[in-house]
């Protein structure tokens, strides 16, 4: 919305309002004199011929000729003849009515309806005299009503009402004419100096979408006024000078800008083959930060491929790189599908993955033990298109720990990695070296299951002291889902844990004996089956807390 229609816009409706409340006023006021000047002329009339009819009747009682008929009649027809006297226009009619509210006098012959009789019969009933409102052959009227009393008559001195509000709605309608023209002419004004006093900003606009069009930054507009108009368009003269300036400068930055841009995406092109996207991406928004290690808590993923030297020896060199990349690729599709967990590092047939970096989530645990056990369905595809073929399968175990671990870039200026370190790294290395001797393709740690209860089932595996670590920890594995049976199974094992741990191992057994029945194949339950059986023949000793020592990596 331009300047020029606002200014219309604010000043007309003040304009408008002060005119039309002032001819309003003026015009209710002229009515209102007119109308009181027209009921006081009909309420002298209505006086007068009341006047006249007392006298009439005076004369017959002075006279002793009240009880002469001939008499009377003279005088009810010298008052008739009075009243078509006074009447002055062909709109007024003066009517008397009996007590029957039948028409004995009237100055013009007319009919009353069944319910305009009933309406003045009603007036008469009640005594209704003044001025009144009334309806006489289908059309309103408005007159005084009065009794006489002598003859019994109801005198009714009236006019037609659009007759006697006639003036008064001349005066409205004048008043109207007056009016609209009055605001045309303010509008034509108005519209005038209006333009008149945005002309100048109206230049400046368009010499601003010139600059805009054309980017020609030499344009400048003429100062027509010495006031705040004159002073605006003095400093977009000013404003589009330093602009012309600024503006060669912003397109030599600018151009700098794409060379820098373009060497930004050669680099990231390169390095996203070596670096994690979103790694890449934060060092780019923060590359002094990212050179600094912060502790965080994070989970880390190791996988490795059971028995892989003698699986290599079936192979040529390319024909095992050319699997190896297809392993490979399908679990550096699924680790960075959830919450972009980052591949660290291959180490042989090996991989490292972390989750929580740059950007830690909520369900950053949950994803990796997902993405865990979403490498086994797919390697399970993998491996049996391997068989397809008469090569041996690749049987990955899979470990995960969660703790709090340093990440950061670390090395040297010729050679970086962006990875992490700690004892929790070491742990969830050697979690995925018991995969092999629990013949379970998953384990992870206790601080792992405390964040997937409720989430994913779980199944406590034992109580480790990994080598190079002083502490027992628990270990758990996972399903996606389980089968009734199953479900069934690790209920029973979660039952024959508790008991085996409270040194209950004749009840114990029973129950890892079940799970065994349900589960034929089950390596787990096997392996307490047979500890239960030792500590039954000899009991371990009081401080036995049945962590498993382990040795070996």
């Amino acid at each position: 919305m331009s300047i020029k229609t606002k200014i219309i816009l604010v000043v007309l409706p003040l304009l408008v309002s002060s005119m039309v409340i002032t001819a309003t006023i003026s015009s209710f006021s002229a009515r209102s004199g007119i109308t009181r000047i027209a009921i006081s002329f009909m309420s002298f009339k209505s006086e007068e011929l009341l006047n006249y009819a007392d006298n009439q009747w005076n004369l017959l009682v002075s006279n002793g000729l009240s009880e002469e008929d001939i008499y009377v009649d003279a005088a009810k027809k010298a008052i008739q003849s009075y009243a078509a006297s006074i009447v002055k226009s062909k709109t007024e009619l003066i009517f008397a009515l009996d007590e029957d509210s039948n028409v004995v006098l009237t100055t013009s012959e007319f009919k009353l309806g069944i319910e305009e009789k009933s309406a003045l019969f009603t007036y008469q009933k009640e005594g209704v005299s003044g001025w009144q409102s009334m309806k006489i052959n289908q059309r309103n009227r408005v007159g005084y009503g009065f009794f006489f009393e002598p003859f019994g008559w109801y005198i009714l001195v009236t006019e037609d009402e659009e007759a006697f509000y006639k003036e008064s709605r001349d005066i409205l309608e004048r008043t109207a004419v007056v009016l609209a023209a009055t605001i045309l002419v303010s509008i034509i004004l108005l519209i005038y100096f209006s333009g008149f006093l945005t002309r100048p900003m109206t230049k400046i606009v368009l010499a601003m979408k010139k600059i805009i069009v054309t980017s020609d930054m030499s344009g400048r507009v003429p100062v027509e006024y010495k006031d705040e108009i004159g002073a605006l368009a003095q400093t977009f003269n000013i404003m589009a000078g330093e602009l012309d300036k600024a503006y060669k400068q912003i397109k030599q930055f600018a151009f700098e800008n794409v060379i820098a841009k373009r060497n930004e995406h050669k680099i990231r092109n390169i390095f996203e083959k070596y670096v994690p996207k979103n790694v890449i991406t934060s060092i780019f928004k923060n590359p002094e930060g990212m050179l600094v290690g912060e502790m965080r808590l994070m989970v880390i993923l190791f996988t490795d491929i059971r028995g892989f030297t003698t699986i290599s020896e079936e192979y040529r060199p390319d024909e095992l790189v050319s699997n190896l990349n297809r392993y490979f690729e399908i679990i550096v599709d699924i680790i960075t599908s959830h919450n972009n967990g980052i591949v660290d590092k291959y180490i042989g047939d090996a991989a490292m993955a972390f989750f929580g970096a740059p950007d830690a989530r909520s369900d950053d645990t949950l994803q990796a033990v997902y993405a865990a056990l979403e490498i086994q369905e797919a390697l399970s595809i993998f491996n049996a298109e391997l068989i397809a073929e008469g090569r041996k399968p690749f049987k990955t175990g899979v470990g995960l720990n969660r703790g709090l671990v340093t990440i950061g870039n670390m090395g040297s200026e010729k050679k970086m990695d962006y990875t992490i370190i700690g004892d929790p790294v070491n742990l969830a290395s050697r979690l995925e070296g018991q995969t092999k001797e629990y013949h379970e393709e998953v384990i992870f740690s206790e601080s792992v299951n405390l964040k997937i209860i409720g989430k994913l089932p779980s199944r406590m595996l034992d109580i480790i002291q990994v080598k190079g670590q002083t502490k027992g920890v628990k270990i758990f594995t996972s399903k996606l889902s389980l089968t009734p049976v199953e479900k069934k199974g690790w209920g029973y094992h979660e039952t024959a844990i508790k008991l085996y741990y409270k040194r209950d191992f004749l009840r114990a057994a029973k129950y890892f004996m079940g799970v065994k029945k349900l589960m034929p194949n089950d390596y787990i339950s096997g392996v307490y089956i047979d500890r239960c059986k030792k500590y039954i023949k000899k009991a371990p000793p009081s401080d036995w807390n049945g962590v498993e020592v382990k040795t070996s990596k």
